[in-house]
């Protein structure tokens, strides 16, 4: 009788297919899931509230990027304990959808109900006047959709009707999203976190943007009203995390300098540091003005930040303001970076490939500018993507403009659209060239001895990130954040649809291929190991100087940033026509007090 009374829970976040139609999986991956985090939170608190009864609830969590599933084994294990259980699909985007759908197959063809939620199907719904015919076939598969978010107690209705077998075609809660102050904690339990490279974890404590990027889909997901948790909430989240072992934290808040509680949190986790010992690193996201904001770059390194991401996107005013990210700042870019720089942390950015002003030699002229003169040690390169639930999708669909129709390409790493300058072949071998045209190197060794010479002692950290984001794309051809340690590649795991490959062929090519990843990647280990010691080895590291790490001066705005990049003269003119108007509005205010 007990095990007629035990339910598993299979939550399962699912990778996209590689070009030759296999999961994209790896031994150890890169970026933690907080989606899988979030639900696990939220299961474990249905669990706590009886949601179910005295049924043992068992959860498990996958992340597929460093897992292969076996179907036949998970059901099996169903079948075992009586029957009861379901797939949860969760975090979905859009690239993942194809493989999430594939995953669903053996599932529903056994009776085991499946659920799916994510970015894909909240955003294709939230922005589009019809369900898009991939969600409407996946539904008529039996595929429940879960649309918005799950805390404060939406989960538990899935639940019920996933034990009774009963899942409804919709839960729609996209327009009720939950506060996040006292909600479920995301975690991950150690077994899960030790198969990321380098034991991290992730959470978030803020969701929602009120900005209006039109190739963003969080604000038409997530709302442009951001919600909050509190500093309790993270305490509690690193408590339970410290519990386990793990002190390493991605966090996906997609700008941590607009959360409002920033401060609380940043004094929170000092004290837990210098009162308690619970030191922990982060790497958190922020906007190209958080230097603006009153003690918060010193906080958050003092709070144990080591690692910031910055969504700089283009250096090109007229780029930025086409897309509507008028939050960025080109001429506050410089100041931001060495603000950072001053603490010895680490700066990765983002920069898009593809705006409709771009040109492959107007590209390749601001990747020079960018080595050139700004102290960036990290960057990664995405394709101008019209993602579905963006206003860039939107527009494009209503247009009837052509977007590719494989989401599997939608991974930011493939071109899925023409573009009004270049041809497509253009556009493919420019954004091949900018990883070799950063990473170049000599630019590699420029890197390491601005970071020598910032006070870094990040020396590994460096070394293993450089390559990684230069080798996943140039050796494995993949984006570095879908990278990994060791590639898994499972011949009956192709894509529905797709030939399976003889056995002799099929683990040939895969040898071949992994046996060279692997001597190229250690060639250039070697190699940047190399001089990495020279340079951290060498006395007058500490007195390396160039333009990048040099502070702005009167002559600040004759850098090629600001002369040789479109847009950036009225830019300047309209950030002086508005400081004259905070100045006259100060002085009338002082004059009337």
């Amino acid at each position: 009788m007990a095990s007629e009374e035990k339910f598993h829970v299979v939550f399962v976040k699912p990778t996209h297919y590689d070009d030759d139609g296999y999961p994209l999986q790896w031994r150890r991956s890169t970026i933690p899931a907080n989606s899988l985090a979030c639900l696990n939170g939220i299961a474990m608190d249905c669990i706590a509230r009886k949601v179910l009864g005295d049924v043992d609830v068992v959860i498990h969590t996958i992340d597929e990027t460093n897992t292969r599933i076996r179907p036949k084994e998970i059901l099996a294990m169903i079948g075992k304990d009586g029957g009861k259980g379901m797939l949860a699909l969760v975090g979905v985007q859009s690239n993942q959808f194809p493989r999430a759908v594939d995953l669903a197959r053996p599932f529903l063809a056994a009776g085991v109900p499946v659920c799916l939620g994510g970015f894909h199907v909240a955003g294709s719904l939230a922005m589009l006047d019809e369900t898009p015919p991939e969600i409407e076939a996946a539904s008529r598969m039996g595929i429940s959709f879960f649309v918005g978010e799950a805390e404060g107690g939406r989960f538990d209705q899935v639940l019920r009707d996933g034990y009774a077998g009963t899942l409804q075609p919709y839960y729609r809660h996209d327009a009720d999203l939950p506060g996040l102050e006292g909600a479920e904690i995301p975690f991950l339990d150690r077994a899960q976190v030790e198969k990321t490279f380098g034991l991290y974890s992730s959470f978030d404590i803020g969701r929602g943007c009120p900005f209006q990027c039109s190739f963003c889909t969080i604000i038409n997901v997530q709302g442009r009203v951001s919600r909050f948790r509190s500093a309790d909430d993270l305490e509690a989240i690193v408590r339970a995390n410290w519990a386990i072992g793990v002190d390493l934290f991605f966090v996906t808040d997609d700008n941590l300098a607009r959360n409002r509680n920033w401060e609380a949190c940043f004094d929170r986790l000092i004290l837990l540091r210098e009162k308690h010992g619970i030191k922990i690193r982060m790497q958190i996201q922020v906007d190209t003005r958080c230097h603006k904001i009153p003690g918060f770059i010193d906080k958050a390194v003092k709070a144990g930040v080591d690692q910031v991401f910055v969504g700089m996107e283009n250096i090109n005013p007229d780029n930025l303001i086409a897309v509507k990210k008028n939050q960025n700042k080109i001429v506050e870019y410089r100041e931001m970076f060495l603000e950072w720089k001053k603490r010895s942390v680490m700066i990765t950015v983002g920069y898009i490939i593809g705006f409709a002003n771009d040109t492959r030699e107007s590209i390749l002229h601001d990747i020079d500018v960018i080595k050139r003169e700004l102290p960036i040690d990290l960057i990664y390169f995405t394709n101008l993507t019209p993602l579905p639930g963006s206003e860039d999708h939107q527009t494009l669909f209503r247009k009837g403009v052509w977007m590719d129709p494989d989401l599997n390409k939608y991974d930011l790493n493939h071109r899925v659209t023409h573009h009004e300058k270049m041809s497509d072949e253009e556009w493919d071998q420019v954004y091949s060239e900018v990883w070799g045209r950063f990473y170049s190197w000599d630019h590699i060794e420029t890197i390491m001895k601005r970071m020598r010479a910032t006070g870094s002692t990040r020396k590994m950290m460096l070394l293993f990130r450089i390559l990684g984001y230069r080798n996943y794309y140039m050796v494995y051809g993949c984006h570095p954040l879908e990278g990994g340690y060791m590639r898994i590649k499972s011949r009956r795991d192709r894509r529905h649809g797709m030939k399976i490959e003889n056995p002799l062929t099929f683990y040939a090519r895969y040898a071949f291929s992994e046996a060279r990843a692997v001597a190229l990647m250690f060639r250039d280990y070697l190699r940047m190991k190399r001089m990495a010691d020279r340079i951290w080895s060498d006395p007058a590291a500490e007195q390396y100087r160039d333009l990048a790490i040099t502070p702005p001066d009167a002559d600040e705005l004759s850098l090629a940033l600001y002369s040789e990049t479109r847009g950036t003269s009225a830019e300047i003119a309209r950030m002086r026509r508005q400081e004259v108007l905070v100045r006259n509005a100060r002085a009338k205010k002082e004059e009337a007090a």
